[in-house]
């Protein structure tokens, strides 16, 4: 990982996220992510996207979202054939100094039930499942 640096993303990579997210993310059963969603995003919170970039490639990225209140991290994603490098635990590690600079005290992540590679890498940062919660969702149309 030593020539992976870890920052927030510019305006201009955001086509780029999309695009990695489209072979490095967990896409099944969700919406498809927007150019316009991940802009409004950005000029919101232009902080909260953080990617990994190796020279002009980004190799990872995860969205630490800060609403004044709670901290939420998702759409954690490392490149496939760059996972098991640090990639991983440097974007968290990120998200986390981002939420306590921002006065954060507790973090949740968005993982999937049936991503089991997922579940051994938040466990392994010192995350847990909360076993008396479950996500409700609806779709705004």
């Amino acid at each position: 990982m030593s020539s992976v640096i870890v920052g927030a993303a510019e305006s201009s990579q955001l086509s780029d996220v999309l695009r990695f997210w489209l072979t490095a993310a967990e896409n099944e059963g969700r919406p498809a992510d927007t150019p316009a969603a991940l802009a409004a995003l950005h000029l919101r919170d232009p902080d909260a996207l953080i990617v990994a970039l190796d020279g002009e490639r980004i190799v990872g990225t995860v969205i630490a979202g800060w609403d004044g209140w709670r901290c939420h991290l998702y759409r954690l994603a490392v490149a496939p054939d760059r996972r098991r490098e640090g990639i991983g635990a440097a974007l968290v590690e990120a998200a986390e100094r981002r939420f306590r600079a921002l006065g954060g005290t507790r973090v949740d992540a968005m993982v999937l039930d049936g991503n089991e590679r997922a579940h051994a890498i938040w466990a392994a940062r010192g995350y847990h499942r909360q076993d008396d919660w479950s996500r409700w969702v609806k779709p705004l149309r």
